[in-house]
């Protein structure tokens, strides 16, 4: 690989918008290290994969060692990976909690922190993570504690990431989707989950792919939160 290309890391990349945006930035030309607990090898020369549960700080140091070791650098960090559990606040159980943060939370801290460091090193890069729209438009309909807790963070931190680092080449943004078609989602439960949007549908993998993608491509934007969600950020119908 020529030590001039760029090199996107993605985690909870073996399906859905994980997987679609290893197939975006292939095309965009960079190599990809791609990680999720499931991933399997990739016939792809310019993909690596790295099994591991992304809440363990080893997992996050051999995704980042893997870019360094087979590609030479890492320019940009998505932070895809979560997990959602829509339960009444009381009804959440120690393992919920535990599941949730870990992936969310602890999974986004210690996998940034070694991207930032890398590129700290190489003079600049791009850190997205991907939220959640109920984050800032919670819904009876959705309980959602957890994921306000922890997916706010990360919205959160992502400004602080981009005023910390904005003199120093780094960016960092986020995409806050409404619901997406993925595997996450039974087919039964679409036309219930397309309701809760004012536009009456939901979103496609390919929505969340085309905004990160112009988040990577738009280097005087820094510290957004860029709401992909059919209109939930903006109201009700």
């Amino acid at each position: 690989m020529s030590g001039s290309q760029k090199v996107a890391v993605i985690t909870g990349a073996s399906q859905g918008i994980g997987a679609g945006l290893v197939e975006a930035y292939r095309k965009l030309g960079y190599a990809v290290v791609a990680t999720s607990r499931t991933i399997t090898p990739s016939s792809d020369a310019g993909v690596v994969t790295v099994q591991g549960d992304i809440a363990d700080p080893a997992a996050a140091e051999r995704v980042i060692a893997a870019g360094i070791e087979r590609f030479g650098r890492i320019d940009t960090l998505i932070n895809n990976a979560g997990v959602f559990v829509a339960k009444p606040f009381t009804d959440y159980t120690e393992d919920d909690f535990a599941a949730v943060i870990g992936v969310n939370t602890a999974g986004f801290f210690h996998i940034t922190q070694r991207a930032v460091r890398a590129m700290l090193a190489q003079g600049g890069g791009h850190v997205v993570s991907i939220t959640t729209s109920l984050v800032d438009n919670a819904d009876a309909n959705v309980p959602s504690v957890l994921a306000s807790l922890t997916k706010g963070g990360v919205q959160s931190a992502t400004k602080s990431l981009a005023i910390e680092y904005a003199t120093r080449g780094i960016r960092a943004n986020a995409v806050s989707p409404g619901t997406i078609k993925t595997p996450m989602h039974p087919e039964a439960t679409h036309e219930a989950l397309a309701a809760l949007h004012p536009v009456g549908r939901m979103g496609e993998v390919s929505d969340i792919i085309d905004a990160v993608i112009y988040l990577e491509t738009a280097p005087f934007v820094t510290g957004e939160i860029l709401h992909v969600d059919g209109g939930m950020s903006a109201g009700h119908r």
